[in-house]
């Protein structure tokens, strides 16, 4: 773990504080890359959010992009700060919306507009059940356990459809995985050899030393691995619908997707 040092906040209260250096960068920013790299998870799920309101989609799909948003946001505060509030503010909306992400995913392939209460009621008990063994444990184990059962409830229901049901979409499912699992990489290994890394960063010049904070890149990659996720469950979800997504590049370089109003015959 990086020192204790304080700068804005005081003194860190969180129950984890990550392998970058506290407030080297920035006095008013706990950890400097480890907050800014959250952008990533916020401008393009708001933007995501706002094209899928004008495409008429369903409301599932705005609160997958804004929980992703609040996720990042959430993140933010966390990094920025170190506080243990802040820090509920970051890990308690990752399960919320990976349950969102569960519902779009095994709800897919029903009547439009239908809402399931069962899996509603299900995913809402998990989540309350959640939180609240997490506030009274105040154990990170437990809430990465958590997120990873869910993470892995995606996956297999990901690559069943893909199997099964729509295989042109194994592309887009299997590059989303490989990112986000591209991102599980780099945090354990920011976990397992932070002194090794913080030894490197010691002795690089700062620019070359920002490329180590590894945390900062599983901000980076989970976040566009779970935009990419939002994208393929609603080119699954209109595709069954029998609307007609097309994949666009926003500025050349960033995927959206658009859904046009006519459907096919």
């Amino acid at each position: 773990m990086a020192p204790a040092a304080q700068g804005y906040w005081g003194r860190s209260t969180s129950t984890i504080d990550w392998c970058e250096e506290n407030y080297v960068v920035s006095f008013y920013i706990a950890e400097f890359w480890n907050t800014i790299s959250n952008l990533i998870m916020i401008l393009p799920p708001i933007y995501g959010a706002i094209q899928a309101f004008r495409d008429g989609l369903e409301f599932r799909y705005i609160c997958s992009f804004l929980g992703l948003a609040v996720v990042g946001v959430g993140s933010w505060c966390f990094h920025m700060t170190l506080q243990f509030k802040m820090q509920l503010m970051d890990e308690l909306p990752m399960i919320y919306s990976t349950c969102v992400f569960i519902y779009c995913l095994f709800e897919c392939f029903k009547q439009e507009n239908k809402i399931g209460l069962f899996p509603i009621a299900l995913l809402s008990i998990f989540s309350i059940s959640v939180s609240v063994l997490y506030l009274l444990w105040k154990e990170p184990i437990f809430h990465q356990v958590m997120y990873g059962t869910l993470v892995a409830c995606l996956v297999i229901r990901a690559i069943y459809i893909v199997t099964w049901v729509y295989p042109w979409l194994r592309p887009l499912c299997y590059t989303s995985l490989g990112i986000f699992l591209l991102g599980f990489v780099l945090w354990n290994m920011d976990n397992f050899y932070c002194g090794t890394l913080r030894y490197a960063r010691n002795n690089l010049p700062p620019v070359v030393g920002a490329v180590t904070q590894f945390h900062a890149w599983w901000h980076i990659f989970t976040g566009l691995g779970s935009y990419l996720h939002i994208l393929l469950s609603m080119q699954i979800r209109t595709t069954y619908l029998k609307y007609r997504p097309k994949v666009k590049f926003l500025c050349g370089v960033w995927p959206t997707l658009h859904i046009e109003p006519q459907k096919t015959s």
